[in-house]
Formats: structure tokens, C-alpha cells, sequence
């Protein structure tokens, strides 16, 4: 098996745990291993940047510096997390002064970070280092049928990286495709769903998931497939308040990538955390409990 330096983040102990169960099993099912980094600690999320820089980016350092050690690659199922590491292992190569600063923080837990590493999204790790078509050879229980919304929100995309495509992405489209599902194309799929907006201003970010969900309604979709624990939670906790707010009727089913992924490739629904969800899967139960040749 494949090893990867696993970092899971504060949410997938708690509200994402489905996304957990899920993100180890398909891995499991595609020949990978994520290995759980031992000890890690708190990205600091969006909040800590804006609270303390250096201390934001020692925190993430510390991350990056015990997968090192590893020799693996950093894998974050977490948009936020992920974009942490990303950028802090980035800036710690472009500015000297600032990896002097925290290496010598560091040295308190006899770690140093000398990098660069690399650091994946958990998604990117599927498309491109399992690829489509070893993802379709692995397919016991495709997803017919199903009409999958794909939801990449706004951080994993964004400050743009390399050359990639910010404003109409397709790899998580190829994704779904090959587990047999039909991907909805809709104009709000990179979006920001209101992230921790939510605490501070409601109105504002109760009216960001109103049109995300809106738009996926619009386009006949069946589910919404997110990457990220915040953008989950907002599109699913906060439904019965946009209905409230709004007026709408919404019961979309909202689940991880993996979930859905897990499920193509013949994993058991209780495996992937499916049926402790804020809304029901009911409807997909013609998918969950119909395994089908591929």
C-alpha cells in the first residue's frame, strides 16, 4: 500500500467524523494507506491567521514538520486545512527570516522543517495518483442513476496554484463520472458557501447556502458531494434555517466525496458513516442496497 502522512484536522473528530470513516475506507479499498500523523495538532483554521501570523504558521509548521520526519506526502481532507499547509509550506520556502523563526520554535519539540513537502487534498490524491480508469476497474456498485451535484467551494481553489482551472474545474465531474454517477454541471460549484460566516453575520450566510442549494435544485440534482467538514456543515445543518428564512422546501442530501465513493466501490453504508446524517439518504437507498456489476 501507497502511505500518506494523514491529517484528519480538528472537525473530523467531531462533526466530519463520517468523513473519516469514509476518506480511510475508500482509500483502503483503492490500495492506499493514510497514515495518521502521530501528535498533530490544530491548523488554527481561517480565525488564528488573522489573530497571531507567526504563531498561525508555526502551528501548521509543526504539522508539516512531523510528516517529514515521515518522508510522506502531507494529505488534508480538509479545504482549510489543506490551504494552511499548502501556503505555509510555500512561504516557509520563499522567506528565509520567517523558516528561521519557526524552526527555532520548533527545536522546543525537536522537530525542524527544511521542505518543501508535498501537500495534497485528499481529492487529489485519488484523481491523480489512483487516476479515473484504476478508479472505474474497482467499481462494484455504480452509482446509476444518481445525479451528483459537485461542490468544490472556494478554498481549495483559491489564491489560484500553478496553472489549474479556478473558475470551471472538471476533475471532480471525471471523479463522479467514474463511479457511475451523473454529475450535475451548475454556476455555483466553486462558490463559498458563507464558511464561518455563519457565526458572525447569519443573514449573510444563510442567503450564500440558499443559492448554492437553489442552483443544485434547479439543475435536478439528487445530492451535493462536498470536500470540505465547513462547507458539508452548512449546506446540510442549515437547511431547516433557509427554509425558514426563505421559504423553500429544501431536504437535499448532502454527503463526502467519499461517502459516494465508498459506496461505488462496494463498502457497506455503515462503514462510511452514512445514516447519521442532518438530512436523510432515503432517497438513495435504491443505490445502497443494489450492488451491481460495473
Amino acid at each position: 500500500m501507497k502511505q500518506y502522512a494523514y491529517y484528519p484536522g480538528c472537525s473530523l473528530e467531531s462533526l466530519a467524523k463520517s468523513y473519516h470513516l469514509s476518506s480511510i475506507e475508500a482509500a483502503r479499498e483503492l490500495g492506499l494507506e493514510l497514515k495518521e500523523i502521530e501528535d498533530w495538532n490544530c491548523c488554527g483554521a481561517t480565525a488564528y491567521f488573522h489573530v497571531d501570523e507567526l504563531l498561525a504558521y508555526t502551528l501548521v509548521a509543526r504539522n508539516l514538520a512531523l510528516a517529514e520526519k515521515e518522508n510522506l506526502d502531507f494529505v488534508a481532507p480538509c479545504s482549510g486545512c489543506y490551504k494552511n499547509a499548502y501556503f505555509t509550506n510555500d512561504y516557509l520556502q520563499q522567506d528565509p527570516g520567517l523558516a528561521e523563526h519557526i524552526n527555532f520554535a520548533l527545536e522546543e519539540d525537536n522537530l525542524h522543517i527544511s521542505g518543501p513537502i508535498n501537500v495534497r487534498h485528499l481529492i487529489e490524491v485519488f484523481v491523480e495518483d489512483v487516476g479515473f480508469e484504476e478508479i472505474k476497474k474497482h467499481v462494484s456498485r455504480p452509482l446509476k442513476d444518481l445525479r451528483v451535484a459537485p461542490y468544490y467551494g472556494c478554498q481549495l481553489l483559491r489564491p489560484k496554484k500553478d496553472s489549474e482551472d479556478v473558475e470551471n474545474p472538471q476533475f471532480f465531474e471525471d471523479l463522479l463520472s467514474a463511479i457511475g454517477s451523473d454529475p450535475v454541471e451548475y454556476g455555483s460549484k466553486t462558490h463559498c458557501c458563507g464558511s464561518s460566516l455563519i457565526i458572525t453575520n447569519r443573514e449573510a450566510a444563510l442567503d450564500m447556502v440558499y443559492k448554492l442549494l437553489q442552483d443544485a435544485a434547479n439543475r435536478e440534482a439528487d445530492v451535493i458531494a462536498t470536500i470540505c467538514p465547513l462547507c458539508n456543515v452548512n449546506l446540510e445543518l442549515y437547511q431547516k434555517q433557509v427554509n425558514r428564512e426563505f421559504g423553500t422546501d429544501f431536504s437535499m442530501p448532502v454527503m463526502y466525496f467519499t461517502q459516494l465513493l465508498g459506496l461505488a466501490l462496494g463498502v457497506e453504508p455503515g462503514r462510511l458513516g452514512i445514516g447519521k446524517d442532518f438530512v436523510s439518504t432515503d432517497s438513495m437507498q435504491f443505490i445502497m442496497q443494489n450492488p451491481q456489476s460495473s
